[in-house]
């Protein structure tokens, strides 16, 4: 029988299946990584925007926004081709900064900012740092709200101060599926990357139907046009109008097998449709088994970041089916109060709070307690027992031994790489 090796954390669990039984969705193509020169090439052709040497002039401030560790991005190899083009163009290394969109997420480490700059652009460029929650460092952001777009009328536009006190913004990011954004990358570095939590908040509620207590319409993995958070993203980061963008694609191992880089807009959308060309299964129908990896490192580094896979599996399985999931969650949850949502006694209780005090990552504890609701979720986790069942999820031991007590052998599919795919069922 063959056998596939699922990711889980920085390992890899084997596991042999029974080609009758299971069929695999979204297993990578290979492509090789581009090489420096290959992205170079891409940055000398840019989409709907002049080369970057025809943007910055000798004697501006640039400040370069990246990713942080839950993201893949080939940054590492971009930024420093960044660098050095400014720096043979004229800038001088000191009037170059790089920030890391962390959004609400935790610091970056120094080792991550090792990893994701090289330690040559980590030792020779400087660093910053965002704190959506820092009422410090908000006491300084750029603060208006939109006035005359109809629902996005009285979002906070408020952003890190660093966006304004530069000359030029230049983004980089990786694209992928957002379970509702529609897709990472692009105006995701400004917000909710660099948006104060006010902000933050104030957009991705969009994602919520308070009305209906469910998901808006219209929001959801794929979807750019009509998707309200992708909109108000779009509106707040227009407040910036960033100079470049680099978006990559990226294979399994996080290096770059595609870049697109130029305007802003433009770059974005062009990575965005040549990502859903390459990344969207069609099935023809449910199964009552998914298997489904978070895609290990960077995507299980919390049970918030793993959870985008789940939804992609989410869609590949009957009403009440089973989902088993691998998720190795060493950071935890993501959240230090995301377990308190789940005081709640059902989604519906979960939505009702959520109604009356709107909090971001409480959106995403109402998914996944909806899915636990409509599935039984079997995780392989390092997040204790006590936590997995507050959340309506079994915690498993024994991987293996898990496939093979169902009586009768259930169809399934096996879903390696979860939060990478989107699948779309005919029935």
């Amino acid at each position: 029988m063959p056998q596939i090796e699922l990711k889980y954390g920085n390992s890899r669990i084997p596991f042999e299946y029974d080609e009758n039984r299971f069929a695999v969705l979204g297993a990578e193509r290979r492509f090789a990584p581009l090489t420096d020169a290959g992205i170079g090439a891409r940055l000398d052709a840019p989409v709907g925007s002049p080369p970057l040497e025809e943007i910055v002039e000798p004697g501006e401030t640039v400040l370069v926004v990246v990713p942080d560790a839950t993201r893949q991005t080939a940054s590492a190899q971009v930024v420093n081709l960044l660098v050095r083009r400014l720096i043979a163009n004229g800038t001088r290394p000191f009037d170059i900064r790089i920030i890391f969109a962390t959004g609400i997420h935790r610091a970056v480490t120094d080792d991550e900012k090792r990893a994701l700059l090289t330690p040559f652009i980590h030792q020779r460029i400087r660093t910053l740092d965002h704190r959506a929650r820092d009422l410090m460092r908000a006491a300084g952001l750029e603060s208006t709200q939109f006035a005359g777009f109809g629902e996005f009328d009285g979002i906070p536009v408020e952003l890190n101060r660093a966006l304004v006190e530069h000359d030029r913004v230049i983004v980089v990011g990786g694209v992928t599926f957002h379970y509702f954004a529609g897709f990472t990358g692009g105006r995701k570095l400004i917000c909710p990357g660099l948006a104060s939590e006010a902000t933050i908040a104030a957009t991705h509620r969009l994602a919520f139907d308070f009305e209906r207590h469910e998901r808006r319409a219209g929001v959801g993995p794929g979807i750019l046009d009509g998707n309200a958070v992708h909109e108000a993203f779009m509106k707040v980061a227009a407040h910036i109008e960033p100079s470049f963008s680099v978006n990559t694609i990226t294979d399994d191992r996080g290096q770059a097998v595609e870049v697109f880089a130029g305007d802003w807009r433009a770059a974005h959308r062009a990575a965005c449709a040549h990502y859903a060309a390459e990344h969207t299964v069609r099935i023809d129908e449910k199964r009552d088994l998914v298997i489904v990896s978070a895609g290990g490192a960077p995507y299980d580094l919390n049970l918030i970041q793993a959870h985008k896979a789940l939804e992609m599996a989410s869609l590949a399985c009957n009403d009440g089916g089973t989902i088993r999931f691998l998720a190795e969650c060493p950071d935890g949850l993501g959240r230090d109060d995301f377990l308190d949502w789940f005081a709640a006694p059902t989604s519906a209780g979960l939505a009702e709070n959520l109604v009356r005090a709107y909090q971001v990552n409480g959106q995403t504890a109402w998914s996944l307690l909806r899915k636990a609701e409509r599935f039984r979720i079997e995780i392989l986790t390092s997040l204790p027992e006590n936590q997995t069942r507050r959340m309506r999820l079994q915690k498993t031991e024994d991987f293996a031994k898990a496939l093979n007590d169902l009586d009768p052998p259930a169809k399934g599919y096996i879903l390696p790489d979860g939060a990478k795919f989107l699948i779309e069922s005919r029935s």
